[in-house]
């Protein structure tokens, strides 16, 4: 049975984030709130806690993982960010975003997209999450906590528990998520594109919520 931590979602504790990243820097796959959905997630590089994840979610090797960052200094390691658009993520994040981006050569492989350098980054506005990377001091490999006969991702911890506590090393327990997916936002070739509508606003990036309809 995986371990089953019930953290203060504006508050977390010292001792019980610090186990969180021992557990994911030992190989772990945990369970961990966002401030969009639930997701899952191991360490950077971890290929077996990478295909662990596909097997749960019955995912092919075509799906993108996001590298969730605590900061910019950090996505910047990972991504080719230029000035203005450096700019425009700073004045938007922590948020419910994830942006694809160039990835650099710090990037594992088994993560980027097959025929592309490209890979999905986020930096999370949740508290829990920010303190855990902070405390792991490097970002996570980490997708949507959505099992393959939903539609929706799973929002309560209890049912995490009860449906993949065999499955997971940790679940964190953080309190209720939204059930509605990070904004995905491409911003390649200095230009901003909206592949996906979901909690964030895009309008800040110059998109209207109505853009990716009319395209």
């Amino acid at each position: 049975m995986s371990q089953f931590f019930q953290v203060h979602p504006t508050n977390p504790q010292v001792r019980l984030i610090r186990q969180a990243a021992d557990i994911i820097l030992q190989g772990g796959v945990v369970a961990y709130p966002t401030d969009s959905a639930y997701a899952l997630g191991c360490r950077l590089g971890n290929k077996e806690g990478l295909e662990r994840i596909r097997r749960l979610r019955q995912l092919d090797d075509k799906h993108n993982f996001t590298l969730v960052c605590r900061d910019l200094s950090e996505l910047a390691v990972y991504a080719k960010v230029d000035n203005s658009m450096f700019r425009l993520l700073k004045a938007n994040t922590p948020g419910a975003y994830t942006f694809i981006l160039n990835a650099t050569t710090e990037v594992p492989r088994l993560m980027l997209h097959p025929k592309r350098r490209t890979v999905g980054l986020r930096i999370p506005d949740h508290q829990i999450t920010l303190d855990l990377l902070e405390a792991l001091g490097e970002p996570l490999m980490s997708v949507t906590l959505m099992l393959p006969s939903d539609s929706l991702p799973l929002t309560d911890p209890e049912r995490i528990r009860s449906l993949l506590g065999k499955q997971l090393d940790l679940i964190i327990d953080g309190g209720a998520c939204t059930v509605e997916p990070t904004t995905v936002l491409s911003l390649l070739n200095g230009e901003v594109e909206l592949m996906r509508e979901g909690l964030g606003d895009p309008e800040p990036f110059g998109v209207s919520r109505s853009e990716l309809s009319e395209g």
